[in-house]
């Protein structure tokens, strides 16, 4: 055998040497294999501690307005018991909204408007100064600035009955002109805002079917 083919024998021999230890290193693959996706990492854990609500704990929707332990804040927790969609917070911002709207219709004489909304006697009392202004012919022309504060003084609720009362103290503020038959000012001056106080109380039977409080008395 001549030294050219025999080299070439050695070499092919190498050659299917190496091919098989590599086979048996790295294996085999058959068919389509998907590419491998980088794993994601796992996020560190969050420093962060939930807090668990504690059950009886104090309720901030009460204790923000009045002091806690007191009558005022366990009338207030018995009328959430009575009526769970019952609210401090919201309760005080439609008395705010009511303050304004009750307080600008007697000033214009519109006490239809807000007759289902008031007391009996608080309605009488209300229209006895509407008709005296009218038999002396007085107008009054009135504009609402707003409301600077509204604070709840007091609160009662009877288990007996559901019934729940609220007292709030508002601080408004409103432009008021009154005119006589000739147009003359007799009271208030144009443009200039005074401060109105008033201190209301609010009732409501709580898990009735009205949704609404009436104003059963007023005060300064």
């Amino acid at each position: 055998m001549n030294s050219p083919l025999l080299q070439l024998l050695v070499l092919a021999g190498i050659a299917i040497f190496l091919i098989l230890r590599l086979k048996s290193v790295l294996g085999t693959r058959d068919g389509y294999e998907p590419s491998q996706q980088p794993r994601p990492s796992t996020p560190a854990p969050s420093r962060r501690q939930d807090f668990e609500v504690i059950d009886g704990g104090p309720d901030f929707d009460i204790t923000d307005h009045v002091a806690e332990g007191s009558d005022s804040a366990k009338a207030l927790a018995d009328m959430k018991r009575a009526d769970s969609s019952f609210a401090v917070g919201e309760f005080l911002q439609g008395a705010k909204q009511a303050y304004e709207w009750i307080l600008m219709a007697f000033e214009r004489g519109q006490m239809e408007e807000i007759k289902p909304f008031l007391d009996e006697d608080v309605y009488e009392a209300f229209k006895s100064v509407v008709d005296s202004r009218a038999q002396q012919g007085l107008t009054v022309e009135a504009e609402f600035i707003g409301v600077r504060e509204t604070t709840l003084t007091g609160a009662r609720f009877d288990n007996a009955t559901n019934s729940a009362e609220i007292t709030v103290r508002f601080i408004g503020e409103l432009v008021s002109v009154v005119r006589d038959q000739n147009g003359e000012i007799v009271e208030g001056e144009p443009g200039k805002s005074k401060k109105q106080k008033d201190s209301w109380t609010f009732e409501r039977v709580m898990g009735s079917d009205d949704p609404n409080w009436r104003l059963v008395a007023t005060g300064e």
